[in-house]
């Protein structure tokens, strides 16, 4: 089981030329789980979800996908939206988030590490009193035994406290066994030194380094491996959720290997590196393909 904790939420995706707004599932550890799902792979997913109509909208989303819903917390608060504004297919967003079901998540609520691989990520990592809950559980996923993933996913349009933002992902950063950046999360972090700093997670033993670069491709880095895969092409509509699918097909090929755990991934070779790389592209270039979060059933992925 592959337990996904962090943020869902409502993307009011453009209408009408960008007139009116529709509301779809979203959120970046959300769509994780929803993709995992779809390709398959038993998922689990923890996060504070509202009791109002929204709430149940990512709950029937998660149902549909096999994504097991249990660990969350409902409470009645509301839903964060994020509102999202689309130019040439590119995503920006503008987030509400304040006294919402997923931000008021507290420690108390954790449930507990049963999974073998826990993933994290996006924007419920920046507030609190939910960042310092999902960092937690980190920390306890780490100690159960468990792999952990961390796609920081940074919207620095969100971010409040940048020094403790930074801090925070420091301490997760070094807490996980796969990290995977965008090259504007590497620029963010990274400030100027990208290969410095991918070296420097290896260092402080991450076993395995994504970067994803949009139409460009991906590479992943290990102690002993280099491996790039060329993005496919396909005429892109928008890329939201491309990113999480990618997380999602990445840990699926592990997961069929039966690599994921410590000891697997100390020991991925070559061919494994890049049969992961290429289901995370090929689920992604599916997702860019068509409107909103909206990631591939296995059988709809071309090998």
């Amino acid at each position: 089981m592959i337990l996904c904790c962090g943020e869902a939420l409502i993307d009011m995706l453009p209408v009408q030329d960008g007139t009116a707004f529709a509301p779809h599932t979203g959120g970046a550890v959300f769509n994780t789980a929803i993709a995992l799902g779809r390709l398959g792979a038993p998922t689990s997913f923890f996060s504070g979800l509202s009791a109002d109509f929204f709430g149940d909208m990512l709950r029937a989303r998660l149902a549909d996908a096999g994504v097991d819903a249990s660990p969350c917390v409902t409470a009645a608060r509301p839903c964060t939206l994020a509102f999202v504004r689309l130019v040439a297919g590119q995503a920006t967003y503008a987030f509400y988030d304040e006294n919402t079901a997923g931000r008021l998540l507290t420690e108390a609520d954790l449930p507990s590490v049963t999974a073998k691989a826990c993933f994290f990520g996006g924007i419920s990592l920046v507030a609190e009193p939910c960042g310092g809950a999902y960092e937690a559980m980190m920390g306890r996923a780490r100690a159960a035994g468990a792999v952990t993933m961390i796609d920081p996913n940074i919207r620095p349009g969100f971010i409040q406290d940048e020094a403790a933002y930074r801090a925070r992902l420091g301490r997760m950063l070094g807490m996980a066994d796969i990290v995977k950046l965008s090259v504007e999360d590497m620029g963010w972090l990274a400030r100027g030194d990208g290969e410095g700093f991918v070296q420097g997670l290896l260092a402080g033993g991450t076993a395995l380094v994504l970067v994803t670069d949009g139409g460009k491709g991906a590479t992943a880095v290990s102690a002993r491996h280099r491996v790039v895969e060329p993005a496919r092409r396909v005429a892109v509509v928008d890329t939201v959720g491309a990113g999480d699918t990618f997380n999602a097909g990445v840990l699926a090929s592990l997961s069929t290997a039966g690599l994921l755990s410590r000891a697997g991934l100390a020991a991925l070779d070559e061919s494994a590196i890049r049969a992961a790389l290429r289901l995370g592209s090929a689920a992604a270039a599916v997702t860019v393909s068509r409107a909103g979060a909206n990631p591939p059933w296995a059988g709809e992925i071309q090998p």
